[in-house]
């Protein structure tokens, strides 16, 4: 699975074939004639409309453009609790418990931070949980054959979840859960 990190700098590596200026000419290009280097959603928009690129390479050049601004990326921890603060503080414990069963399952889940979920993934993504109100996280399973059990509802979401089941606290995270955790794991491998 090709990391985010990894696919930026290809795409950062081919910009001067592709556009015909490398990463430091569109930078530089952003910060004299662009929009504020930190706002990168008008950088985008701006190189979108204004020089017709297409969505990775505006996001490889607003993504460095900002990074040379002052910028710096949240670490995983910093992403997490911005998505569980305010109002919904008191349901981190449930994701954390959550993710402490997901990555116990086997050396290969990676914890793959979203906007608004938390992925773990193998091959493929098996588990996302979500913080969807403030009062419930939604723990979203992959499965291509589900299992039988009551608490598991047809999903749409979080991330690439078949089904969810839905948690409002640490305790509901209990033996059930767990098996339905391996069984989505063990099928997207």
């Amino acid at each position: 699975m090709v990391k985010p990190d990894e696919m930026m700098d290809k795409v950062t590596g081919t910009l001067k074939e592709r556009t015909g200026r490398d990463v430091d000419a569109w930078v530089d290009l952003v910060r004299t004639s662009g929009p504020d280097p930190l706002d990168q959603n008008a950088v985008r928009n701006w190189l979108r409309t204004e020089h017709k690129l297409t969505k990775p390479v505006q996001w490889a050049i607003s993504l460095e453009a900002a990074r040379r601004a002052g910028w710096s990326e949240p670490s995983e921890d910093e992403q997490v609790d911005a998505q569980y603060s305010g109002r919904k503080a008191a349901l981190r414990p449930v994701h954390d418990r959550v993710a402490e069963l997901a990555t116990a399952l086997a050396a290969d889940v990676e914890r793959e931070i979203r906007s608004t979920y938390v992925a773990f993934t193998r091959a493929r993504q098996f588990a996302a949980v979500a913080a969807a109100t403030q009062t419930r996280v939604d723990l979203g399973l992959r499965f291509t054959d589900a299992p039988e059990s009551a608490r598991l509802t047809p999903a749409k979401g979080p991330g690439q979840s078949t089904h969810k089941i839905a948690l409002t606290s640490p305790d509901e995270v209990d033996a059930e859960v767990e098996k339905l955790l391996r069984i989505a794991y063990e099928q997207n491998g």
